[in-house]
């Protein structure tokens, strides 16, 4: 048996800047001035460490605390080697505390982590792992919000095309915004539109009506809120592509949503919804009813690294998101948001090699348990 001997919650909070005003992701939201991660590192007798990350963001003081307190406690001592076995052992006496929020993340972190281990005894990169052919991977740009920002949002989508990307995502939510990133690159240049859950029904198929013959690639999340995927499926009726699924946790939820042919593409997001063992699931799902996946990723940790793997695993080409900003330090050597495409290593696991020395100044906290 391969136990586990030590659990680790590491909290860091980067600050960043943006290339623009400073606006929280949604209305009520502060400006966002730096990106939190809650990082796990999970020892076995055998001396190897595996990382993961739960979704953290405004939410890292719960999943923080949920991962101290409740889920690492009941790790230690298992074999880290039957991945299924440890996850379902934990979820399924857990399932009256949600099945969303801090107990979800901290099952993804969870996995991931043994995931990443499962790699480094097999002497393999994940993505090989997972059946990949190519760790080569092109990259889509995901914007900041720059609260309408006309001119910040021409100037940041310039940015992105002349860094190489070709697909590049906003997060506002009016016409004008959204066309002035349209007339800031070539029509054959990818613009995204992500809201973040902002209209009624009624209200997001008259957007979707109006913008209609802009050629936008997608619109994602229109609907409040999220679940509302009956809602979601009479906007995708205007003609509009519609993205959805990082706020979906349950692999019934994306059943669901396939169900109701409510998405063109499923965006899940492995810090949520179950780590690399639930993304697998949500794919097999996604090509059964001809969804095609394009993975959240708006995070810089372990979980980025887990994405590019899951992403690089798959048969067709598939965008790895990366959040368009300059981080106040280079938190490991695969984030660059300066570059539009990446080749993971031959390393084995996840890759995950962060700059302690740098990271060191904006760890907020850090809590070990043994056993």
């Amino acid at each position: 048996m391969t136990k586990i001997t030590n659990f680790e919650v590491i909290r860091v909070s980067l600050p960043f800047e943006t290339g623009g005003p400073r606006k929280g992701m949604r209305p009520s939201l502060d400006a966002w001035l730096s990106m939190e991660c809650i990082m796990v590192k999970i020892k076995t007798s055998d001396g190897l460490e595996g990382w993961g990350e739960a979704f953290g963001h405004a939410m890292a003081p719960g999943t923080e605390a949920v991962l101290n307190n409740i889920l690492g406690p009941m790790l230690l001592g298992k074999d880290a080697r039957g991945i299924a076995k440890r996850i379902d052992e934990i979820e399924r006496p857990m399932h009256g505390l949600g099945r969303s929020g801090p107990v979800m993340y901290g099952l993804s972190a969870i996995d991931i982590a043994l995931w990443d281990l499962a790699g480094k005894r097999a002497g393999m990169p994940v993505f090989r792992l997972l059946g990949g052919d190519s760790g080569k991977l092109k990259k889509y740009a995901s914007l900041m919000r720059y609260g309408g920002d006309i001119d910040a949002i021409a100037e940041n989508v310039t940015r992105a095309k002349q860094n190489g990307y070709s697909t590049i995502k906003l997060h506002e939510t009016t016409v004008p915004a959204f066309r002035a990133a349209r007339n800031a690159v070539e029509q054959e240049d990818n613009i995204c539109l992500d809201v973040n859950c902002p209209w009624t029904v009624a209200e997001a198929k008259a957007i979707a009506e109006e913008i209609l013959y802009d050629g936008f690639h997608w619109l994602e999340e229109p609907v409040w809120p999220p679940e509302d995927f009956i809602g979601l499926a009479e906007v995708r009726a205007e003609g509009v592509p519609i993205s959805a699924g990082e706020n979906m946790t349950t692999l019934h939820e994306f059943k669901s949503a396939f169900e109701a042919e409510a998405v063109d593409n499923i965006q899940p997001s492995v810090t949520k919804c179950g780590g690399i063992s639930g993304m697998k699931r949500i794919f097999t799902l996604a090509q059964a009813y001809s969804v095609r996946v394009v993975p959240h990723c708006f995070y810089w940790g372990p979980g980025y690294n887990a994405t590019a793997h899951l992403a690089a695993s798959r048969p067709e080409p598939t965008l790895l998101e990366t959040a368009f900003i300059d981080l106040i330090v280079q938190p490991h050597g695969l984030f660059d948001a300066s570059e539009s495409s990446l080749d993971l290593s031959e390393k084995p696991g996840l890759g995950f090699e962060a700059d302690w020395e740098a990271l060191s100044s904006y760890v907020i906290s850090s809590h070990s348990i043994s056993g």
